[in-house]
């Protein structure tokens, strides 16, 4: 059978996104809101790459080669959503193709996966540094985070191939309506139509898989660190390292705590908002907190700012002169 077909033999050739479902005035002030969010969360996330790649100190440390990545996660990340979102509000058919349904859905899990794993690969670095300090800097090395960074990127986009690519070889016999603002498995699969055979269990199966596995080594791994910081044994400022770790725990509390909301959110009239509402949340609120997050009161991030700054009013300087 072939993509999207119908029992009738007619064929899904778009899909209809209902978006939040408000009137007209409610819907500009989102379309202005989620404009600025995104170009905020746009500029704060390069800051954060400019400022590692041009600063040749934080450029060699492995904790901001990791965050540098996770930036540029970032960025992709909200682009596969929120210019989608911004276009269905200034355009209130919301109506989007098969094909651009499914690669929405494709890079979101993608992404998302590539999240999860560089989100352990920062674990396992604060580990690391904190657990086997003398170890640390022959093990963290920029190759050795280049390659984990490669790792991240590279399973992140192969573990999805095969559930999209069984889902989008469902029949779908309509309607055609996906009640949220986005494409992910659970609202395409809700409009296959049966027989739906084992997709909806691999489908699952890769979901469990990688966010149980993905947390139970960050829990791990942090779980060790303190029990490590808190040993009258430890070697090096605790406030320090505590702070440090304190910033990764938000982020990755914010992240899978937000997608934990939505396996428990009980079922009911509401169930819908609910789930768009933490979708939202995860999707294009976290990836504007995060960088902030990373960067509150980090002094190596305020020295490089200082660093750059002193070197463009050297650079001014000179043009001036010549």
């Amino acid at each position: 059978m072939e993509l999207g077909q119908m029992v009738n033999g007619t064929t899904v050739t778009e899909f209809i996104l209902l978006g939040f479902g408000v009137g007209p005035q409610e819907r500009f002030l989102l379309l202005i809101f989620f404009a600025i969010l995104y170009v905020v969360t746009l500029a704060e996330n390069l800051t954060i790459i400019i400022l590692v790649v041009l600063d040749t100190h934080l450029s060699r440390l492995p904790m901001y080669i990791l965050l540098s990545n996770f930036s540029l996660l970032e960025i992709s990340y909200v682009s596969t959503t929120v210019p989608r979102l911004i276009f269905d509000l200034a355009s209130p058919q919301g109506v989007i193709s098969f094909t651009d349904c499914f690669l929405q859905f494709y890079l979101l899990f993608s992404l998302g996966t590539s999240e999860d794993l560089l989100l352990s690969a920062m674990a396992l670095d604060r580990y690391l540094a904190i657990c086997h300090p003398l170890r640390y800097p022959q093990i963290m090395s920029p190759d050795f985070c280049f390659a984990l960074v490669i790792v991240c990127w590279g399973l992140g986009f192969t573990a999805y191939i095969i559930p999209v690519t069984m889902i989008s070889k469902l029949s779908f016999c309509g309607p055609n309506v996906i009640d949220h603002f986005l494409c992910d498995a659970e609202t395409v699969l809700a409009l296959a139509c049966p027989p739906l055979g084992v997709t909806p269990y691999v489908c699952q199966m890769f979901l469990n898989i990688f966010i149980l596995s993905v947390v139970v080594f960050i829990v791990v791994s942090y779980g060790t660190v303190i029990v490590t910081l808190m040993k009258p044994s430890f070697k090096g400022s605790r406030r320090k390292a505590f702070s440090t770790i304190s910033f990764h725990l938000i982020v990755v509390t914010l992240f899978y705590g937000s997608i934990a909301a939505i396996y428990i959110c009980p079922e009911g009239e509401n169930q819908v908002e609910v789930t768009k509402a933490i979708t939202l949340f995860y999707t294009s609120i976290t990836p504007f907190l995060n960088p902030m997050i990373y960067c509150l009161r980090n002094d190596q991030v305020k020295e490089a700012l200082g660093r750059l700054r002193r070197r463009k009013v050297s650079l001014l300087g000179r043009n001036i002169a010549l």
